[in-house]
């Protein structure tokens, strides 16, 4: 940590970072973390931001189909967690955290700039018809602003909330904590913001020569939203605490892994003594401040090992099979999801400033292992929730033909019965005009032109068509959500009227039913995952700190991946059925989380490496000393074996002589 002079004098500025000092503070809190959190909250918007209309980008403008816009959706996405380890090694070991966050949110603003330029469809747009001329043009220049997003993105993530740790010294336990809560809640109101915001830019029109669906402004705003984050983060320079990075630790640490395990092998053994820790057998090449930190990674790294399962709800599908009708606003399937965070942003208070504090009276001591096993049971009970759900909706749902089935319907409009054959064709028919001329449909405003007899129609709100007096007859029907209707036009419909048939009931189990799931999710979440960042910090040696939050968001990495290869190697033929199976694996999971929790022995970082700081000294000593008496036994000895072959020489040269004076 460098220190700064400001004024003259020789007492000592608060603001100056020093090994000893820490930065300004207002209400207990450094002056330096808001800028933090400003910056946080400024580079989520810009990221969620992005994310809300990337898939949209892929198909309307890029023209891709579903599943490929999908494949290289998640891989974007799956990126964005695995490239966290690059940011972390080079915070940790190069860079430090404070140049890291700098260098890498600069290829972040670049990529989303590249990106907002990449959907510019006038660029290429040379015969003004509204469609892109040089379509690679625009795929090669979206693939590199991602690129450059997932590196910038995902490199800065383990950096800045390990940056805002760094901020609080050893007497602020308590604020740090608090510093992780209203870190998350930044990250929560970016992305809900932004997830409510960008789609709207999007619906704007916008171009030089025609007018198009406004990606460049949906891409833009994120983009500079990002520069925002920058510039602010930039601003507080003065105000940080920042720590210097210690080599190229990562190296250090895999080859110190490497030697110990390599010399446990090489003296397994029953004759070589055992020790403490495997990570022991390293002490001969390898000094005890940085195996004990290894030891320290390693217990918490052993713990994050049953934690991917967490991660992941599969609940948008859910939502289209439900009403969505609120009365005073229609609520869209993958708008449901922005009950996430605006929970998040209720809940993390109120864990905060009551829930907490209330079991700290009842003296129940809520360690943060508990807290997460308690996150993870939640996210169980969500599942249970989402599986009662489903069974309900299940009960409202039509029987559909199965994978080796057809379905087909006929309407006899004769005053008849009539015997029906199928031949080999299957078919189906929603609509049918049976009346002896063509009937006009329309849908609000827009004409779907004359249906001609004996042909069908597409679903319908509104059907006008001429009587035979020449005057109009309007039939109105209100379609529910996920409704089918069959309309009978007979001959005689103007006395009789239109008769609808229904083929499938609207939605009736309302979408309000997923708030309780969604409550439980995002509780467990708020109990989970601010207390696993803060846990990861806490718990992390000081030159390791952005390499266990690298860790930490690995988890939610390998929890996406871990959810689609559960859902498609189930094969459950029951939506509810696979809810109940990731909730049971979610009790296994924290059953198997619990007992490893139990065994944890919290540790005091700082305090172990001054410990070995103090030893140290001491260490290099008796290795300088040892060394100095084994060269002095090596020369001891060579000196020996000179002086015994010069007396070899001379005794031989008197034999020699005595031999010629006898001859």
């Amino acid at each position: 940590m460098a220190g700064e002079s400001r004024s003259g004098g020789d007492a000592l500025d608060p603001i100056c970072t020093t090994g000893i000092s820490f930065p300004a503070t207002v209400c207990g809190y450094p002056i330096s973390i808001f800028f933090i959190v400003v910056n946080e909250f400024c580079e989520r918007f810009s990221y969620y931001g992005m994310r809300a209309v990337l898939v949209l980008y892929f198909k309307y403008f890029l023209r891709w189909d579903d599943d490929f816009a999908t494949t290289i959706y998640h891989t974007f996405v799956a990126l964005c967690y695995l490239t966290p380890i690059l940011g972390a090694i080079v915070a940790d070991s190069w860079l430090g955290k404070f140049k890291t966050i700098i260098y890498l949110s600069i290829v972040y603003a670049l990529g989303q700039v590249i990106l907002a330029v990449s959907a510019i469809h006038d660029i290429t747009d040379a015969n003004k018809d509204g469609t892109p001329d040089n379509m690679g043009f625009h795929v090669a220049l979206s693939m590199v602003g991602l690129i450059l997003i997932a590196l910038g993105t995902g490199g800065i993530k383990p950096c800045v909330a390990a940056f805002g740790g760094d901020q609080f010294g050893d007497h602020q336990e308590k604020q740090r904590s608090t510093f992780f809560s209203i870190f998350y809640l930044s990250i929560n109101a970016g992305s809900l913001l932004s997830t409510v915001i960008t789609p709207i830019l999007r619906a704007q029109e916008c171009g030089i020569h025609t007018q198009q669906k406004c990606y460049p402004l949906a891409f833009g705003v994120p983009a500079a939203l990002m520069v925002v984050a920058l510039i602010v983060f930039i601003v507080g320079s003065g105000m940080y605490n920042k720590t210097a990075p210690q080599g190229n630790i990562m190296v250090k640490v895999c080859r110190c892994i490497g030697f110990a395990i390599k010399n446990r092998f090489r003296h397994r053994s029953s004759q070589y003594p055992k020790r403490a820790h495997w990570m022991d057998w390293a002490e001969e090449k390898y000094d005890k401040l940085l195996i004990a930190q290894v030891k320290m990674v390693l217990k918490v790294l052993f713990l994050y090992i049953p934690l991917p399962m967490f991660w992941g709800s599969r609940w948008t599908l859910q939502a289209t099979t439900m009403n969505g009708d609120f009365g005073i606003l229609i609520i869209q399937p993958d708008q449901m999801q922005t009950v996430n965070p605006i929970l998040i942003l209720i809940l993390v208070p109120i864990m905060d400033s009551i829930i907490y504090p209330l079991i700290a009276k009842c003296k129940l001591n809520f360690t943060p292992l508990k807290r997460m096993t308690v996150g993870m049971f939640f996210a169980a009970l969500a599942f249970v929730a989402a599986a009662l759900v489903q069974i309900q909706i299940d009960q409202t749902l039509p029987k559909f033909p199965s994978s080796n089935e057809g379905q087909a319907k006929f309407i006899n409009m004769m005053n008849k019965s009539l015997p029906i054959k199928a031949g080999a064709n299957q078919f189906m028919l929603e609509f049918l005009n049976g009346f002896a001329s063509t009937v006009n449909v329309t849908v609000r405003n827009e004409d779907f032109g004359d249906i001609v007899t004996n042909n069908m129609s597409k679903y319908i709100a509104k059907i006008l068509f001429p009587k035979w007096c020449f005057s109009l007859c309007v039939y109105n029907q209100k379609f529910g959500f996920g409704s089918s209707y069959t309309y009978i036009i007979t001959p005689t419909f103007c006395q009789e009227g239109i008769r609808p048939v229904l083929d499938i009931r609207p939605n009736s189990i309302h979408m309000a039913w997923q708030i309780p799931q969604y409550f439980l999710i995002t509780a467990g979440e708020v109990v989970f995952s601010v207390t696993g960042l803060e846990f990861s910090y806490s718990q992390a040696p000081s030159n390791m700190k952005s390499v266990l939050q690298a860790g930490w968001l690995l988890t939610v990495a390998v929890g996406n991946i871990i959810v689609l290869i559960v859902a498609e190697a189930a094969t459950l033929p029951d939506q509810w059925a696979e809810y109940i199976l990731f909730a049971s694996l979610l009790v296994l999971v924290c059953i198997i989380f619990a007992i490893m929790a139990y065994f944890y022995t919290y540790i005091d970082p700082t305090k172990i490496e001054a410990q070995f700081a103090q030893k140290e000294p001491d260490e290099k000593q008796k290795r300088k000393s040892l060394e100095m008496a084994r060269k002095d036994s090596v020369e001891h000895y060579k000196g020996d074996r000179r002086s015994s072959d010069s007396s070899s020489d001379s005794s031989s040269d008197e034999d020699d002589v005595i031999q010629q004076s006898k001859m």
